[in-house]
C-alpha cells in the first residue's frame, strides 16, 4: 500500500458551481462532466463526489494536487456501476512515476455531503 486519501465535500458548493460552467470545464473532464450533468436533481452531488476523488487521489498519492491537472483525473463507472479513475497526461504520469500500480475508490453520499476514500497499490 503506498497512499489512502479521503475527502469530504458539502453538496451545497457544486449547486452554485452549476451556474458557472467555465468552473466546471476548468476542474472536470469532459466525457465526467456529461455524465454529471445529466443526471438531473443528482447533478450536485455527482459532480461533488467526483471533486472529492480527485483530492483523494492526490492526498493518496502523497503530494497532493500540485502537478496534477484536475481534468486528467477522470471519475467513471464500471459495468456494475462501481466507481473507477481513468487517469491520463499529468496524473497518469505522476502515479507512474511514484511506482503505483492500482488505485482503488469508493464514493459515498449522505444529504449534504459527500465522501471519496482513495487506496494506492
Amino acid at each position: 500500500m503506498l497512499g489512502i486519501g479521503v475527502d469530504i465535500v458539502r453538496v451545497g458548493r457544486f449547486e452554485r458551481w452549476l451556474e458557472k460552467p467555465v468552473l466546471l470545464e476548468r476542474f472536470f473532464h469532459a466525457e465526467e462532466l456529461a455524465i454529471a450533468l445529466s443526471r438531473g436533481a443528482g447533478r450536485a452531488p455527482s459532480l461533488a463526489a467526483r471533486f472529492a476523488a480527485k483530492e483523494a487521489f492526490g492526498k493518496a498519492l502523497g503530494s497532493g494536487l500540485v502537478g496534477l491537472s484536475l481534468k486528467d483525473i477522470c471519475v467513471k463507472n464500471d459495468e456494475h456501476g462501481k466507481p473507477e479513475l481513468a487517469l491520463s497526461g499529468t496524473a497518469k504520469a505522476v502515479f507512474e512515476a511514484s511506482g503505483a500500480q492500482r488505485v482503488h475508490l469508493s464514493l459515498s453520499h449522505e444529504k449534504d455531503y459527500v465522501i471519496a476514500i482513495t487506496a494506492i497499490e
